[in-house]
């Protein structure tokens, strides 16, 4: 499975590689020249996308991006999957949703606002489709500000415990807010927004609703204490994900709300004391990552060329 983290140092957004060439070109090597910006704090951060099963090939619907604008800023988008229906690629609207936050991420008028970002790579979006989304942004003083519609999250880990956890937006039962191409969608005044103070050593994890769907929260926490580095912690959560969406008999977050909503098997299964189990197949992507104290952040001399970054079977890490 192809993995989506950087290793570079870089000013420009990290994009995964599933979006479109233009905004891939933002990516850079590392350079061995650098100039260096004064920082409190930022993330190190590593990532993890696996796609359903059945859309390996196209690489799923999710799309994500990681950016050290400012303190760090790391963002996912989930394609809403009925516009297939509709002979409608889902990808496409969450793959440029992402890469317009991208570009976007240094405007002036979002002014370091994740619910503005999210405004103006909505506005600038022209695919048909829709995706839930969530945007988190770390300030120099260990700020973050989070704006999420629909049922992609974020968790915040400290000393072993969930400190704070992003509460998923629905209409009903797995029909989550969206932001849309048709005018029935949600907005950006729609979104839920919040922000927490972060200190060193504080852990998130973000991702689309094929990790919250399938892995509980003290799984998450058991991980995340197991392995420091971020990228393999990335890499461990999607698996475990990946794992339970495949079981048929785990008793996953998914069945267990949907079991609380009234969906269960039918009346004769329950006689035989049957009841509706199972993880649920979807896309993966997970983003992990820690609060560091950043003294002095590389950063690229001005004279390093860009390079398109490859899917790759190596796991890295990337401090932002």
């Amino acid at each position: 499975m192809g993995l989506h983290s950087i290793s570079a140092f870089a000013p420009y957004p990290f994009i995964s590689p599933s979006l479109f060439n233009k905004t891939a070109k933002l990516i850079c090597c590392a350079s061995s020249q650098v100039n260096t910006l004064r920082s409190e704090v930022s993330f190190c951060v590593g990532t993890q996308l696996i796609p359903h099963p059945n859309k390996v090939e196209r690489g799923g619907e999710d799309a994500f991006f990681v950016s050290n604008h400012n303190g760090g800023v790391i963002a996912v988008a989930d394609g809403v999957s009925g516009w297939a229906e509709k002979n409608v690629d889902p990808s496409l609207f969450s793959r440029e949703l992402m890469a317009n936050a991208s570009y976007l991420v240094g405007d002036e008028e979002v002014n370091y606002d994740p619910q503005i970002l999210l405004k103006k790579a909505h506005d600038a979006s022209y695919s048909v489709g829709s995706a839930t989304a969530i945007v988190a942004m770390l300030e120099r003083n260990g700020l973050l500000r989070i704006a999420n519609v629909g049922d992609c999250g974020l968790k915040v880990i400290r000393g072993g415990q969930i400190l704070f956890s992003t509460s998923p937006q629905e209409h009903y039962f797995d029909c989550p807010y969206q932001l849309s191409s048709e005018l029935v969608g949600q907005t950006y005044l729609d979104a839920m927004v919040s922000s927490i103070e972060l200190t060193v050593g504080d852990t998130i994890v973000m991702g689309s609703d094929g990790l919250f769907d399938n892995v509980f929260d003290h799984e998450i926490v058991s991980i995340v204490a197991t392995w420091s580095d971020v990228s393999q912690a990335a890499k461990a959560i999607a698996n475990l994900a990946r794992i339970h969406s495949l079981d048929p008999r785990f008793e996953s977050p998914y069945s267990l709300e949907a079991r609380s909503k009234g969906f269960d098997v039918p009346l004769w299964k329950k006689v035989l004391g049957m009841k509706l189990t199972g993880g649920k197949l979807d896309d993966i992507t997970v983003i992990v990552g820690q609060v560091v104290r950043s003294p002095n952040i590389p950063l690229l001399d001005e004279d390093q060329g860009v390079k398109l970054i490859e899917n790759t079977e190596e796991n890295k890490d990337a401090k932002l």
